[in-house]
């Protein structure tokens, strides 16, 4: 068996995306979309339902405005909420729709690529949401066994 150089190893880690390859660009990526704005944009964005809680996520993927957005994320700022559609534009998740209005429009819709990433961080958003209490007892039972 041949041995490779560190660069023959990144050039086929890059060929095959192997995320447990430290020199993968898939990992960049996965650190991207572990993020929870990124998260919770992808679910406003990939569902028209109510936005309730407890809701689903149920229905189809809806066009939405900067403030809009802003509104319903709760907590995110207005530098991080820019940052993070703009990261997510460039990635081709997201598609962005500037209408020369007074004052400017500005909309935000999942891309054909975001909508698939949607359709699965849809499942984990909805786990975490079923199985916060029992996340949340674990923490406490951790927590007081003094370790």
């Amino acid at each position: 068996m041949a041995t490779m150089t560190a660069a023959q190893q990144r050039a086929q880690a890059k060929a095959e995306y192997d995320a447990f390859v430290a020199a993968c660009p898939s990992r960049k990526l996965l650190d991207r979309i572990s993020n929870k704005w990124v998260t919770l944009i992808l679910a406003a964005l990939g569902s028209d339902s109510a936005h309730q809680p407890g809701a689903n996520c149920a229905g189809g993927p809806r066009v939405m405005r900067y403030s809009e957005l802003q509104r319903l994320l709760a907590g995110v700022s207005q530098k991080m909420l820019t940052q993070t559609l703009r990261s997510l534009e460039r990635d081709g998740l997201v598609s962005r729709t500037v209408v020369p209005t007074v004052p400017v429009t500005v909309s935000y819709e999942l891309t054909d690529l975001g909508l698939s990433l949607y359709e699965m961080m849809r499942g984990l958003k909805a786990w975490a949401e079923v199985h916060m209490d029992d996340v949340l007892a674990n923490r406490e039972t951790y927590d007081t066994r003094g370790v």
